[in-house]
């Protein structure tokens, strides 16, 4: 089965039509100019450019197309009596089997690739699982972009997971420092350890422990990995978050856009030992309809071509009202326009709507402690 090029499909119509359109305008001015050698040699265009876009066989065939449109021309135009005649017959052969070898080249490396890919998104599929659409009281929906051409995962990485006793949904959102397969590797190690910790620990600073513990025993690299660790009850409305070296969520609440900044964050998971302190998570309280953003600095920090970073929080308006994974296509198409070519580092992005089961009914009074928690106050977790 041959494969198919890229592009319209008019375009490829027209790149399996030229070799045959070339030829034909060489006969026609052979014809119309008289018998000539000068235009023998031409005629290897014909192969030349079938390889370009078809497979060895079809190449050769064109070849011998070429070849026996050559033999016609030089019997009609007596060119055997000229040495310059046998050459273009022989320059269009050599051609030919050159191009022949370069297109069967062309065939194996495309497989090729087309095996890298597909192996890429198996492993995708195994370390970046797909999220749940809706996890009370969470809506999710998650974007990543690979800056790498021939594989789609690379150092970022995400994952929700719900608690045994499913009274809690926790997710994480993280970059691998580095690139290549050593981030892979360690953005494996981390969503393993995220995915058993989140299941039954006691609270996101354990969490984080336990990922520090796997990094340490089998990361074979110095890389560390900053991240956002977050979790809310199933019948709550308040969001813990733990900042591990990260860029901040941004909370979009009724139009407004503000960065949920930790006046304190930790260091990086990886770089833990570094400190005595316990990590502390804050705690934020949420709306219903309030939507909270995480993403990696693939997004904060793509440029333009003046070197301007990306203005996230001006850019928040796209995250109005609607459909999650329509808000972050919209999101992703513009950071593409504004970069205005492929993104130099990985992205991703988690957005979270919080949508409780029961109506909104507007948001309840405020006292001095949810006043407290709506700011994004740390506080110790006591579970």
């Amino acid at each position: 089965m041959a494969l198919d090029r890229p592009g319209p499909a008019g375009h490829r119509y027209f790149l399996s039509a030229l070799p045959f359109l070339v030829m034909a305008a060489i006969v026609a001015v052979d014809l119309l100019q008289g018998p000539s050698d000068e235009f023998l040699p031409v005629l290897s265009l014909g192969p030349a450019l079938a390889s370009v876009s078809r497979r060895a066989v079809p190449t050769a065939l064109i070849g011998a197309l070429a070849l026996g449109v050559g033999f016609l021309l030089a019997v009609g135009g007596n060119l055997f009596n000229s040495n310059r005649g046998i050459t273009g017959l022989i320059t269009i052969f050599g051609v030919t089997v050159a191009c022949v070898v370069a297109s069967a080249i062309r065939e194996r490396r495309e497989r090729e690739l087309a095996d890298v890919k597909a192996v890429a998104e198996m492993a995708q599929q195994v370390l970046l699982r797909p999220v749940p659409g809706h996890v009370p009281p969470l809506d999710i929906a998650v974007r990543y972009i690979s800056a790498s051409a021939a594989a789609h995962i690379g150092g970022d990485l995400y994952e929700v997971v719900t608690t045994a006793s499913g009274s809690a949904t926790r997710f994480i959102l993280g970059d691998v420092q580095g690139k290549g397969l050593p981030a892979v590797r360690t953005a494996s190690v981390v969503l393993g350890a995220f995915r058993e910790a989140a299941y039954d620990a006691v609270d996101l600073p354990e969490i984080a422990a336990r990922i520090e513990l796997s990094l340490l025993h089998q990361a074979a690299t110095e890389e560390f990995v900053t991240a956002v660790i977050a979790q809310i009850g199933a019948d709550s409305d308040v969001i813990e978050i733990l900042d591990c070296g990260h860029p901040p969520p941004l909370l979009v609440r009724n139009g407004v856009i503000s960065l949920i900044e930790d006046p304190d964050p930790g260091l990086p998971l990886g770089l833990g030992e570094l400190t005595v302190s316990r990590r502390i998570p804050i705690r934020v309280r949420l709306a219903p309809g309030d939507q909270v953003l995480c993403y990696t600095d693939g997004i904060s920090e793509a440029r333009d071509k003046t070197g301007t970073f990306y203005p996230l929080p001006e850019r928040g308006v796209l995250l109005g009202e609607g459909d999650l994974d329509d808000m972050l296509d919209r999101l992703s198409a513009d950071v593409a326009r504004y970069v205005g070519r492929k993104l130099d580092d990985d992205a991703a992005m988690l957005l979270i709507r919080h949508a409780p089961g029961r109506a909104a009914e507007g948001v309840p009074g405020v006292n001095a402690e949810e006043s407290l928690l709506a700011s994004g106050t740390r506080v110790r977790s006591d579970k």
